[in-house]
């Protein structure tokens, strides 16, 4: 297992330091890292409609300068939590987007005990659909049950 990438966290932290604590649309950062070492950064846009998470936006922001998730080597996602600046562990809809880009990239999330771990996100997403898994673009699961 590759080590934590303590610096990752710090930029991702730094970048919601940089976002007025009272600011309730923009709450949680996302930072990526490429198997170069760039990292990008990117903060979830809050809005009733469900706007985009923060690791979506570093996707996001890190295709903007040409870099596509099958570089993107690790990413982690912090928010404010009493006072402190924590990993916050991806959402479903976040860790489905991570793997069908990029099954191979680490995150770094809390694990049971509190303590920051980091494993490709196919682990954290156990028994996942894959998009476009199957022959023919249709998932295996529909041909199984249509068998």
């Amino acid at each position: 297992m590759a080590p934590l990438d303590h610096d990752l966290v710090a930029f991702a932290a730094s970048a919601l330091s940089a976002i007025p604590a009272n600011d309730g649309d923009h709450t949680v950062t996302a930072a990526a890292r490429t198997s170069s070492g760039v990292a990008f950064a990117g903060a979830n846009v809050f809005h009733f409609t469900g706007g985009p998470c923060a690791e979506l936006v570093a996707l996001g922001a890190a295709a903007a300068q040409g870099v596509l998730a099958k570089d993107i080597t690790t990413m982690v996602a912090v928010r404010r939590d009493e006072g402190r600046i924590r990993v916050l562990n991806p959402c479903g809809r976040c860790r489905q987007v991570l793997l069908d880009y990029n099954p191979d990239m680490n995150v770094i999330f809390l694990d049971e005990t509190g303590a920051q771990r980091m494993v490709p996100v196919r682990g954290l997403l156990p028994f996942a659909y894959v998009y476009g898994d199957g022959p023919d673009g249709q998932d295996t699961l529909r041909e199984v049950a249509a068998a």
